[in-house]
C-alpha cells in the first residue's frame, strides 16, 4: 500500500489509501488576498498566525505555506519572505507543511530551515522544473506533488495529462525518488466551464491509484470556480473523490460544511476507526438556527499519524 510520510518536528503524518483524508489547509497564501500580501510585504504576520491557528483548530492534517506576494523580482525576494513565513507557522503549530512556491531557489530556502520532512508543492513535467526541483527533493529526502501540465499548458484531455503524471514519476525513479513519494495533482477543471471536469478526475483518479500506484491532491474549489454557493458544490465533491481514490487535498478547513463531508468520508470509507473521531467532533453537536452563522468546532485531526493533535493558490481557492 502506498504511504507518503510527512512529518514536522514532532508529529509524523501518513497520506495513504488506508489513512484518513489529508486536509491541506490552503489559507496561508497571498495569492488573491491583496490585504495578507500587504501585510506580508511589511513583515506584519498577524494573519499567517491567526490563519495557520484557525486551520489547525479546524481539523487540518498540514499547512500548505505560500510567500508568493506580488513583487518585481520574486527570485530575489520571494526565498527570504518564504523562510520568514515557514519559520513563524512551524513555531505556531506541530502539523507538518507543505513549502509552496514557483519559484525554485525559495523552495531550497525554506528546505533549509525546514524541520521534519516537509512537502513540496510543486514540480511540473516541464524540462526546466524536473531538472531544478527533483534533484532538491532527492537531497532533502522530501515528497513532492506532482502537476499534471508541462510546456504546453494544461490539457482538456485527461488522458495526456495522465501521461505528464506518468512522466514525472519515470523522471523521479530516474533520481532515486520512489513512487510513494510523489502526490499527484491530476488537475480539477471548473465544473462550471467544463460538464465533464467531475467525471475526468474521477476517471483519473482511479487510474493514478491503479496504474502509477501514486498518492494524490487537487486545489479543492477549482471545481466550484464561477458557481454560486461554492462550498456546496465542494462538500458534494469532497466524498466523491474520496471514494475515486484522491487521499489529499489543499482547501480550506475553517468551512464546517466541507470539514463534515471529509469526516463523514472518512467514517464511510473505513479510515475513521469506530467513527472515533466523527463521535469526539459532534457528540455534542446542536443543530444552528436558521440563517445563524454555523458553529465552529475544534476537532480532532484525525491525521493518520502517530501522534493526534502551491504553489500559488488554484484558480478561485476559497
Amino acid at each position: 500500500m502506498t504511504r507518503t510520510i510527512v512529518a514536522s518536528a514532532t508529529r509524523e503524518v501518513i497520506i495513504g489509501f488506508d489513512q484518513p483524508f489529508c486536509v491541506i489547509g490552503e489559507r496561508i497564501n497571498p495569492t488573491g488576498r491583496k490585504k495578507l500580501a500587504a501585510e506580508m510585504i511589511e513583515g506584519n504576520f498577524d494573519t499567517v498566525i491567526k490563519d495557520a491557528l484557525a486551520q489547525v483548530a479546524a481539523g487540518a492534517t498540514m499547512l500548505d505555506v505560500n510567500a508568493g506576494v506580488t513583487s518585481v523580482n520574486p527570485n530575489e525576494t520571494e526565498p527570504g519572505l518564504l523562510v520568514q513565513t515557514l519559520e513563524i507557522v512551524q513555531g505556531l503549530v506541530d502539523v507538518p507543511l507543505s513549502i509552496d512556491s514557483s519559484v525554485t531557489a525559495a523552495i531550497e530556502a525554506a528546505l533549509k530551515v525546514a524541520k521534519g520532512r516537509p512537502l513540496v508543492n510543486s514540480v511540473t513535467g516541464e524540462e526546466e522544473k524536473l531538472e531544478a526541483i527533483l534533484p532538491l527533493c532527492k537531497k532533502y529526502d522530501v515528497p513532492v506533488v506532482a502537476i499534471s501540465n508541462d510546456e504546453t499548458g494544461i490539457s482538456e484531455d485527461p488522458d495526456v495529462r495522465f501521461e505528464v503524471a506518468r512522466k514525472i514519476v519515470e523522471r523521479a525513479a530516474d533520481y532515486g525518488i520512489k513512487p510513494e513519494d510523489i502526490v499527484v495533482d491530476p488537475l480539477v477543471m471548473p465544473i462550471g466551464a467544463m460538464g465533464t471536469a467531475g467525471k475526468q478526475v474521477f476517471a483519473l483518479l482511479h487510474r493514478l491509484r491503479n496504474e502509477l500506484k501514486v498518492n494524490t491532491t487537487c486545489g479543492l474549489s477549482n471545481i466550484s470556480f464561477g458557481l454560486p454557493h461554492r462550498h456546496g458544490i465542494n462538500a458534494g465533491f469532497i466524498p466523491m473523490v474520496i471514494g475515486a481514490g484522491m487521499t489529499s487535498a489543499i482547501m480550506n478547513p475553517c468551512r464546517p460544511q466541507e470539514m463534515e463531508a471529509v469526516r463523514a468520508a472518512n467514517v464511510l470509507n473505513g479510515t475513521d476507526p469506530n467513527c472515533m473521531t466523527w463521535i469526539k467532533t459532534y457528540k455534542d453537536h446542536q443543530p444552528h438556527a436558521p440563517g445563524a452563522p454555523a458553529p465552529q468546532s475544534a476537532a480532532p485531526s484525525g491525521d493518520g499519524g502517530r501522534r493526534r493533535g502551491g504553489r500559488a493558490a488554484r484558480a478561485g481557492g476559497a
